[in-house]
């Protein structure tokens, strides 16, 4: 296979190094195409950079687009230590201020969604405006089977998957079961390529660490959850109590066949969101990029060019 990150971006595959929520230095991978105003994609749980493979190119012709893999995932360093709730929060902000000299358009998916809201409520100067896809900001559960499974397992165990190439030597049966598992995101799965599932199962199959990072981050979302539907302290409460402050123009995209989470919290949330719109794109799944990406890349541009930004 062909590097991706080298057949995506004119420079590659980039590194930046920031300061993370625990102090220590580490390294984020990230590529970026095209001039003109920041415009930052972000990744959801258990996925990277390339999620947005059909999105950079058309984007990258009016902006300067940017892609990272959050601490943890995708080609971004993974560090030994525990994490804590919300440290993608500190680490997100610090990537945009890194990389932008300006206020940036941040376009961003499911988690990577979530914890957009959480930082444009705390730093609203980094934000020209926001895209927000299929955002789990009212979660009953962690929505995927296998995603539950994982997140039961003690990290010691994923560690020593990790450590003994398990997934490497197993990759076949790997990419078997992430090629099932994409029917949940998408409407017609039978279309997924195999340089598709190459690709998605690069990090867990080829870089030490991946799958105990990512399963450790469901972890966390899961007692996230837990605590929001037991009404004790959490972090998404806390981001749905601030809705209302976002002032940045902000558009709501989701696919109305999603099976994660319902196309009627579009509604539910904009109506928390004075400065908010909707989109919904009929016959998508969750995984709008993959499964609907004209039609999400359309309501983008559309989108900026009514509320202000000048295609170039």
């Amino acid at each position: 296979m062909q590097d991706w990150w080298r057949e995506t971006f004119p420079q590659g595959r980039q590194n930046l190094t920031i300061i993370d929520t625990n102090g220590h230095p580490v390294s984020i991978a990230y590529g970026e195409k095209g001039t003109g105003k920041p415009l930052i994609l972000i990744h959801g749980i258990g996925s990277w950079s390339y999620s947005w493979r059909h999105c950079i190119e058309p984007l990258s012709k009016h902006f300067r687009v940017i892609c990272f893999d959050a601490k943890g995932y995708g080609f971004s360093e993974k560090l030994a230590y525990p994490e804590h709730p919300g440290h993608q929060l500190i680490e997100l902000e610090r990537i945009i201020r890194a990389l932008c000299n300006e206020p940036a358009i941040v376009v961003a998916i499911s988690l990577g969604a979530l914890v957009s809201l959480a930082v444009v409520q705390e730093n609203p100067e980094l934000f020209a405006s926001l895209v927000l896809i299929n955002v789990p900001i009212f979660p009953e559960r962690l929505p995927n089977r296998w995603m539950r499974s994982l997140s039961d397992l003690p990290i010691e165990l994923l560690k020593i998957v990790d450590s003994l190439r398990l997934t490497f030597f197993f990759s076949t049966l790997v990419r078997a079961i992430v090629r099932v598992e994409r029917r949940e995101v998408l409407v017609d799965w039978s279309t997924v390529t195999p340089e598709e599932v190459y690709w998605i199962t690069y990090p867990y199959i080829y870089i030490p660490g991946t799958l105990a990072k990512v399963t450790e981050e469901l972890q966390i979302a899961a007692q996230e959850i837990k605590r929001l539907q037991q009404k004790q302290p959490n972090l998404i409460s806390k981001i749905q109590a601030r809705l209302g402050e976002i002032t940045c123009p902000t558009l709501i995209v989701w696919g109305d066949q999603d099976r994660w989470f319902p196309v009627t919290d579009a509604e539910k949330l904009r109506s928390h969101m004075p400065h908010s719109q909707v989109k919904i794109i009929e016959n998508c799944g969750h995984d709008a990029p993959a499964n609907c990406p004209e039609e999400l890349n359309t309501a983008i541009l559309e989108f900026l060019q009514d509320t202000g930004f000048t295609n170039t």
